[in-house]
């Protein structure tokens, strides 16, 4: 008899210790669970085993990159009540699990040897990112990481991110913008902020595929150095700025921030970069940006903050991501990074949370890579378009729900003197 969804079920709600909110179809054909609720589709058996020799969320992204796992209906549904279930209850001690105390856990272990087969353990899917040896953010090891995540190929990001090219939270100015409106908005928001004018030199950090530096120098005459490690974003911001007729105003490198040695600039950028930096390299990071601005020169910190944990030793970096998306990324709390960048100089004058904007920009990243699934998958792989699906709906939720934010943070290299340059009303940009 097809019974497999059924024991998965009872097996999963044992160990959870209530019912599972979710539908489950096996590779047998049979169902179990609340009907009209989530499927999640196990395709094979090999899922199970990748369970068994790796438990947890890394065995679970395995058997999801592989195909393995799959769901039908709403992907958001079942993430969300898979989250309140699982991840979100793991965060309060009380409910942690510990597999070699936990009996439960152990004869949850072997049902699964029984459903699933303990031998062999399954390879890893081919996208997942080599383990990396030597010290943290080194610059060999940070342009590794860079591009694991960035040169997967330029026309998959293009169908992802739409016309503007911006990988990093929109501003919706009203809801009913389009994506590129609200792109177009957030550059012009950072411009702002910078008071960039006729002639400043501004350093884009991570410029992506040039869209930033574009935007600055086409609208507010800069003159922009843009730096990279990814050699296909790089290539392509070329491309674009050559068709802009803006090359006698950008410059676009293939550079370590750490090599920049031509300051001073009046301004500096810092887009979704600061999250590939380190925490152990967070206090150089701010020193290098601040000696190279001017005195009264301003930095545009765009970043991407966690909550902050009771004990600060226990943060780990999310296992999925660590392995498939951003290879040694590492999320401060918005404090932490106010901090170094005083520690390194800086006087911070705005921070403007913009969690619900990002996602906004998830959400649309999400149905633009679903609206056009065969020719994603074209463009990388399949194992690849699955990752970036779930990566960035799983996103979505944690900034809607708090768990993770976004912050723009103006700091200024204000002089001796004390003239920041700044406006006596805040949020009133130049």
């Amino acid at each position: 008899m097809a019974d497999a969804a059924l024991r998965l079920t009872a097996l999963a709600e044992d160990v959870l210790g209530e019912a599972l909110p979710i539908r489950i179809r096996a590779w047998d054909g049979s169902e179990a669970g609340p009907p009209g609720a989530p499927v999640l589709v196990v395709r094979h058996r090999r899922a199970l085993r990748r369970l068994l020799w790796k438990p947890g969320e890394l065995g679970l992204a395995r058997a999801w990159v592989a195909g393995e796992l799959d769901v039908e209906g709403d992907l958001y549904a079942l993430l969300g009540r898979l989250s309140g279930l699982i991840w979100e209850r793991e965060e309060e001690p009380g409910k942690r699990v510990h597999p070699a105390r936990d009996p439960r856990l152990r004869a949850a272990a072997k049902e699964l040897v029984k459903l699933g087969g303990a031998l062999p353990p399954p390879a890893p899917p081919a996208e997942e990112v080599r383990r990396r040896t030597g010290r943290l953010h080194t610059k060999r090891r940070d342009k590794e990481a860079i591009s694991h995540h960035y040169d997967v190929g330029n026309d998959f990001y293009a169908l992802v991110l739409g016309p503007s090219m911006v990988y990093s939270c929109a501003y919706w100015e009203s809801p009913g913008a389009t994506l590129e409106e609200a792109q177009r908005d957030k550059l012009d928001l950072v411009c702002r902020k910078l008071a960039l004018k006729e002639g400043d030199r501004l350093l884009d950090v991570g410029c992506g595929w040039g869209s930033m530096a574009i935007h600055a120098a086409r609208e507010y005459g800069a003159r922009v150095v843009g730096i990279t490690l990814s050699r296909e974003q790089a290539a392509y911001a070329r491309k674009r700025i050559a068709e802009e007729g803006l090359t006698d105003r950008i410059e676009i490198r293939v550079q370590d921030y750490r090599d920049v040695k031509d300051g001073p600039y009046d301004a500096i950028s810092s887009i979704g970069m600061a999250e590939h930096v380190g925490s152990e390299r967070y206090a150089e990071y701010a020193a290098i940006l601040y000696a190279l601005l001017r005195d009264g020169g301003r930095l545009l910190n765009h970043q991407i903050a966690r909550r902050p944990e009771r004990d600060e030793s226990a943060y780990h970096i999310d296992e999925f991501i660590d392995a498939y998306v951003f290879p040694d990324g590492e999320l401060a709390p918005v404090g932490r990074t106010l901090s170094a960048l005083e520690e390194a100089g800086f006087e911070a004058r705005d921070v403007e949370p913009i969690r619900e904007h990002y996602a906004l920009t998830l959400r649309q990243w999400v149905a633009n890579l679903e609206s056009d699934w065969p020719r994603a998958v074209r463009h990388t792989s399949p194992g690849r378009a699955r990752i970036w699906r779930l990566y960035m709906a799983a996103c979505a939720l944690s900034f809607e729900r708090n768990r993770i934010g976004v912050n723009q943070i103006l700091a200024v290299k204000t002089p001796v003197s004390g003239a920041s340059g700044m406006p006596l009303r805040a949020r009133t940009w130049n």
